[in-house]
């Protein structure tokens, strides 16, 4: 019988990959850890200097890019770039995000609103369209958005957050029915209580507290622990996985009491 899906391949090696939001983090974590399984990693966020040191860290198969992803234009030609310096594109990670916490009646939170629905939602779907020809051209490409526990659920005073992040699970679902008769695979991860640059300023006292009170593994996670998620998501082999929101959170949607 004739195998329908000839290419399950758990390799990633010589695969072209955008990761927005990489400067730090769980972004780079990803482009880190693509690039040592031998994929080209276009290296993006706003601070090119930030970029170039993930892009030397990550060696050979790195190349830097400035990016703001609130900028429509700024997509397209950066897009553009990295397909015409790698040779095309097969994988994208919509990752890049912005701390939006902000109470409902701050005089602010117009601005934070636009702000979050700008870089956390907006921005993916503009990825998405201007990395499409190149996705299309691709024999195993894969699209994968970060949104978060808080697209699951809600912490008061984060509506601006978790109005984007609810939005990215559903722009997640929609695309993949969209593009999967193009064999285009999209998927979401949500992480929950990670290390990153969002969290640096909780005290690790309140860390401890949350983590135990809250994860069913009693601790925060690390952003290489979301990233090796990402990679399985976006292996040629990763074939019939579409349209899935997959909490990466220790256990903290599961967990009751």
């Amino acid at each position: 019988m004739t195998n329908p899906a000839p290419n399950l391949s758990r390799s990633v090696a010589g695969r072209v990959a955008i990761v927005t939001g990489a400067a730090s983090g769980m972004g780079r974590a990803t482009a880190l850890l693509l690039a040592s399984e031998g994929a080209k990693v276009a290296v993006t966020d706003l601070d090119l200097a930030a970029c170039e040191a993930v892009a030397a860290e990550a060696g050979d198969n790195a190349r830097a890019f400035a990016l703001d992803v609130s900028d429509g234009e700024a997509i397209g030609r950066t897009v553009a770039q990295v397909a015409a310096t790698f040779g095309g594109i097969d994988i994208l990670i919509n990752n890049a995000g912005v701390s939006s916490f902000c109470p409902l009646d701050a005089d602010d939170y117009e601005a934070i609103w636009h702000r979050a629905i700008a870089v956390m939602l907006t921005a993916h779907q503009r990825m998405v369209r201007a990395a499409l020809p190149w996705l299309r051209r691709s024999d195993a490409a894969r699209i994968v958005n970060i949104a978060s526990t808080e697209g699951l659920g809600a912490t008061p005073g984060d509506t601006p957050y978790v109005a984007a992040k609810t939005g990215v699970t559903g722009l997640t679902r929609g695309l993949a029915v969209d593009l999967g008769k193009e064999g285009i695979t999209v998927n979401c991860i949500c992480p929950g209580p990670i290390r990153t640059g969002m969290t640096d300023a909780v005290p690790e006292a309140d860390k401890a507290v949350f983590a135990k009170r809250r994860t069913a593994l009693r601790r925060y996670g690390e952003p290489e622990e979301v990233a090796h998620v990402t990679l399985s998501l976006v292996l040629p082999a990763a074939s019939y996985i579409t349209g899935a929101v997959i909490p990466v959170d220790g256990g903290l949607t599961a967990r009751n009491a």
